[in-house]
C-alpha cells in the first residue's frame, strides 16, 4: 500500500495526515519532501501517523530528518497518533525522547 499524504492548513500549523506504509524508497522520501514544503509556509507541522500501517528504518529516518530540518529553522514538527507498532519502534530506537509526540492532533495543537 502506497503512502497517501493529505495536507490541511490551520493558521500557522500544517497538519499532514499519513495513510499507508512509511517505508524505504518513494514512500519515506515523500514525507521529507512534504514536510520541507510545509515548513516554508508554516511555523509548525503536525504529522498524523494514525493511518500508518507500517514503518521501517527509512520511515524512522525521515521523521528524524523532518525534526532536524524544523529545528534548524526554529520551527517544530510534532508526531501524533502513532499506533502500537510505530510507538514501539520509537521507544526501541529511543526516538521517543527526541521527537515531540502526542496522542492525537487536538492534543498537539493545544500546545
Amino acid at each position: 500500500m502506497e503512502l497517501d499524504l493529505e495536507r490541511r492548513q490551520s493558521g500557522d500549523i500544517m497538519v499532514i495526515h499519513c495513510r499507508g506504509r512509511m517505508v524505504y524508497r518513494d514512500e519515506a522520501a515523500a514525507v521529507s519532501q512534504v514536510v520541507s514544503e510545509a515548513l516554508r509556509t508554516s511555523q509548525e507541522v503536525v504529522l498524523d501517523l494514525e493511518g500508518v500501517q507500517g514503518m521501517d528504518s527509512a520511515g524512522l529516518g525521515e521523521l528524524v530528518v523532518a525534526h532536524v530540518s524544523a529545528e534548524e529553522q526554529g520551527k517544530t514538527v510534532k508526531i501524533v497518533g502513532a499506533n502500537r507498532a510505530v510507538s514501539e519502534l520509537l521507544e526501541l530506537t529511543n526516538l521517543i525522547t527526541v521527537l515531540a509526540t502526542y496522542p492525537n492532533v487536538a492534543a498537539a495543537m493545544e500546545i
